[in-house]
């Protein structure tokens, strides 16, 4: 099911970029030149993660490194390696160096390779930074607090939220010194969504693999191949994952792997979709992103309501409730991608992709169809 979501993401995707599609300021290079480089990219990070994964999860097991140990909160009844993260990243980058060797990047003007070193590179410091905590608990004030740091330092570089859109003003051009607090908030808010939702087997991977298919559809539509490079690898990375993490999982992702692909689609959004479709600013990002953000948003006010700390685990987010609802870790998951696609097919169509009200109304129409099944299974499981 979540290949197959996938696949129609892309083929949305590819449908609204062909050469008509382009906007008179979109770069058109050879595309399908591009589109090939890209196709590498999500094959050879699939494939280097279906490699790769086995591997770490032997090696953690007989190690007992990063060893997930069942409690009251959690749903997994046995232990678990949660350095899934660790293939992904090492799947991802791989891919990455692959097209970058084969000239896939080109010659970029010095402020676009900044803002691609800068995602890039802040993405391997997150993952360090969550591998870090995989083997060992950080306290949650020092993990913030690095987090800030480096979302800084990507900032510095030109990964930067450096315009809004105002209803009735328009594109606004921000200071520095609101640019900077915003682009930390959604990078950092990002990467702890992304950490945060991943409480089911298969979703975190699944969500993220959705988004990033957005995000390339996206780029791809505006001309930002830089950007759709690393958004396809992003997408076969997580998308491969799942092999082994959908219900029932062999191994997590761990915050390694959710910090990574969290950094990896904050910064993504902010340098091929920000700063290249102005007209409607953050909104394409939101919606890319609609799911993790809102459900980590509505969880955190939740626990300041109650005098909880925001990084507290629980059982309030959106997966908690449809489990206890009554339905099934799969029928959860699934819902959730549907609902996360829906999202997304919103964002197609804001960003003016051809046909993009169609991809809406389809997407509707499955997450409705989705929704109903999981209902009607979840009441003959009680019924019986």
């Amino acid at each position: 099911m979540p290949f197959l979501i996938a696949l129609v993401a892309v083929a949305c995707g590819w449908l609204g970029a062909t050469p008509a599609a382009w906007g008179a300021g979109a770069v058109q290079p050879g595309i399908s030149g591009d589109l090939l480089s890209c196709a590498i990219a999500f094959v050879v990070a699939t494939v280097a993660v279906l490699a790769i994964t086995p591997l770490v999860r032997t090696v953690g097991l007989r190690q007992g490194w990063g060893v997930d140990r069942p409690d009251e909160r959690k749903v997994h009844t046995r232990e678990m390696v949660r350095l899934g993260g660790v293939s992904i990243f090492l799947g991802i980058t791989f891919a990455l160096l692959l097209v970058w060797g084969l000239g896939s990047f080109g010659f970029l003007p010095p402020q676009k390779e900044y803002e691609i070193w800068g995602v890039t590179i802040g993405a391997v410091l997150f993952f360090f930074l969550g591998l870090s905590d995989d083997f060992r608990s950080q306290p949650a004030w020092l993990r913030l607090l690095v987090q800030v740091g480096i979302a800084t330092g990507a900032w510095s570089v030109g990964v930067d939220v450096d315009v809004l859109s105002l209803p009735g003003v328009g594109v606004v051009k921000l200071v520095w010194w609101l640019s900077l607090p915003i682009t930390i908030l959604w990078l950092v808010g990002v990467v702890n969504a992304i950490n945060f939702i991943d409480g089911l087997d298969g979703l975190a991977a699944g969500v993220c693999g959705i988004a990033a298919v957005v995000t390339f559809s996206v780029t791809v539509f505006t001309g930002q191949w830089q950007a759709a490079l690393i958004s396809a690898a992003v997408a076969g990375g997580a998308l491969g994952f799942l092999r082994y993490n959908f219900n029932p999982a062999q191994i997590f992702m761990g915050d390694g792997g959710a910090y990574f692909l969290g950094f990896l689609l904050g910064g993504l959004s902010v340098i091929g979709v920000v700063k290249s479709v102005t007209t409607v600013a953050l909104f394409i990002p939101f919606c890319i992103l609609a799911v993790p953000i809102f459900d980590t948003a509505s969880v955190i006010l939740q626990r300041l309501r109650t005098g909880d700390s925001p990084f507290k685990p629980d059982k309030r987010h959106l997966h908690h409730r449809l489990l206890k609802a009554g339905l099934s870790h799969r029928s959860v998951v699934i819902v959730i991608y549907a609902l996360t696609l829906w999202a997304g097919s919103i964002a197609l169509a804001i960003s003016g992709m051809p046909a993009g009200g169609t991809y809406t109304v389809l997407a509707t129409l499955l997450l409705a169809y989705t929704g109903w099944e999981a209902w009607r299974r979840s009441q003959a499981s009680r019924s019986s």
